[in-house]
């Protein structure tokens, strides 16, 4: 199964379209993936070899990417890591949140994490990896399906609130029902509305083998300095360590890290 944006090939590139396919191609280096050839670029994203070779060379002279070996295979390049740092530091909350993942790390031994929302998928700015062998792997800069994580329940019910059809137009632009990853994940939208009042009513988010079997987490939102949610915080590991009590004992640590992050953010302490 492929996780990178498929690009069909379509008129001769110019504007959005050679922009959009830029942009897939950047995306498809990862910590797992950070090395390509021009024949594994062009397979993986379905781009012919000349319509990729022209967009690399439009990102190698912008620095974006680089040639490395003897057969020429590319990595991201400093243009690319100099856009990440900015980003990461024009990024208020993952910046407020940094110290308070540490704790939450240190304290328990588990994987933080800092997300945003964008469009119906939740997007790592940052992580704080829990001592454990087994966890997760790095994933700064990935994006989940929010419906199946527990930060991504918390940032769609605050969205929820804005905009009561949420639910439904999420499953009608999925065909009518929501992407399934496993048996727990919820895939209807009767489902997943009830499910994101519930988590406005209780202020947090957990998911029980959502995304993937045996993997379970805690989520929390952030709130700017006027109330809105702008990000979630949240807890992770494997259902062996997180069991239903040790799960219950982590609910307040998170919330109570993610009110500190807010008030960070402006958000003014509750009397």
């Amino acid at each position: 199964m492929k996780r990178h944006s498929i690009i069909s090939e379509g008129p001769p590139l110019a504007g959005a379209r050679a922009v959009v396919r830029a942009l897939s191609i950047a995306r498809a280096f990862s910590d797992t993936r950070p090395e390509w050839s021009l024949a594994e670029l062009s397979r993986e994203l379905e781009l012919s070899k000349p319509t990729a070779f022209r967009l690399l060379g439009a990102l190698e002279h912008g620095g974006l990417v680089v040639r490395v070996g003897p057969a020429g295979s590319y990595r991201l390049g400093p243009g690319a890591i100099e856009l990440g740092a900015r980003a990461q530091r024009a990024n208020s909350a993952a910046s407020a949140a940094r110290p308070e993942l540490e704790a939450l790390t240190r304290a328990t031994g588990e994987t933080s994490s800092v997300e945003i929302l964008t469009g119906t998928d939740t997007l790592i700015l940052d992580e704080v990896r829990g001592g454990h062998l087994l966890g997760t792997a790095p994933s700064v800069g990935t994006s989940w399906p929010a419906h199946a994580t527990s930060t991504g329940k918390v940032l769609l019910a605050a969205a929820l609130a804005r905009d009561p059809d949420l639910a439904w137009r999420m499953a009608r632009e999925a065909g009518g029902r929501l992407a399934g990853f496993t048996v727990a994940t919820i895939r209807s939208a009767s489902r997943l509305a009830a499910e994101l009042r519930r988590v406005l009513r209780q202020g947090y988010a957990i998911a029980e083998g959502e995304l993937e079997v045996g993997y379970v987490a805690v989520g929390a939102p952030v709130r700017r300095h006027d109330g809105e949610v702008i990000a979630a915080i949240s807890l992770g590991g494997p259902a062996t360590r997180f069991t239903d009590a040790r799960v219950r004992g982590m609910v307040r640590p998170v919330c109570d890290a993610a009110g500190r992050i807010s008030r960070r953010l402006g958000w003014p302490e509750r009397g």
